[in-house]
């Protein structure tokens, strides 16, 4: 377990390399390997585990009785999935964790910390609580920016929308997306053909240029 690896994750931030020891101890970490398309966590199950994840990544998904799936998000290396339902351990989860690629998970049984009374909290545990706020403030945007990007009608307005969002966060109207194609529609909740089909129009219509998962936004035609 790469400690030093482990300190620069937003849940450990500020903690010192005893503090951080000290943490993984009493969350009971530990560290297991998936394989491409392996399930980490199923809908309906009941979780204690927050995830870490080390190194690949993994999709959050609604998958329902009729075989439709939506992906929620994509968490990649230092990102966390199933903190809120790790802490209400018995609240059954309502998505299913899939690995997108194979990767190493960390987990860490952060229920726990509710066990403490106040006079025995640790220097660590105030650290994780703040972490764990930053964490799901983190999320709540995440979560809004998905709603933002399906409520247009259209499949180019939740495009645009999408693409717009990404490169404001890179800084850059050029960028790379972690989503392959079939993995954008299920995120932008449109079928992959009209997708691809709209992509095309876009391109001839020279609002951006796109190879794969590289995108090009070409400004002056917007």
């Amino acid at each position: 377990m790469d400690i030093t690896q482990i300190q620069t994750t937003v849940l450990f931030r500020g903690m010192s390399t005893a503090e951080t020891n000290d943490a993984l101890n009493a969350l009971s970490a530990r560290e297991k390997s998936y394989r491409k398309g392996d399930v980490l966590l199923l809908a309906g199950d009941t979780t204690d585990e927050m995830g870490l994840i080390l190194e690949g990544s993994v999709t959050v998904e609604s998958n329902d009785i009729w075989g439709n799936r939506t992906i929620l998000s994509l968490v990649e290396p230092g990102g966390f999935f199933a903190e809120t339902y790790a802490y209400l351990s018995n609240e059954p989860l309502l998505v299913d964790v899939t690995a997108n690629e194979n990767c190493r998970i960390l987990f860490l049984r952060i229920g726990s910390i509710q066990t403490q009374s106040a006079k025995d909290t640790a220097s660590w545990q105030k650290k994780l609580i703040y972490n764990l706020l930053t964490i799901s403030f983190h999320k709540n945007l995440v979560l809004s920016g998905r709603s933002f990007h399906t409520a247009p009608k259209t499949v180019r307005g939740r495009l645009m929308s999408y693409l717009n969002s990404v490169s404001l966060k890179q800084g850059s109207t050029e960028f790379d997306i972690s989503f392959k194609r079939q993995q954008l529609a299920d995120y932008l909740n449109v079928e992959r053909t009209a997708l691809s089909k709209e992509l095309g129009k876009m391109q001839k219509d020279g609002i951006l240029i796109t190879k794969k998962n590289h995108f090009k936004l070409l400004t002056s035609d917007f």
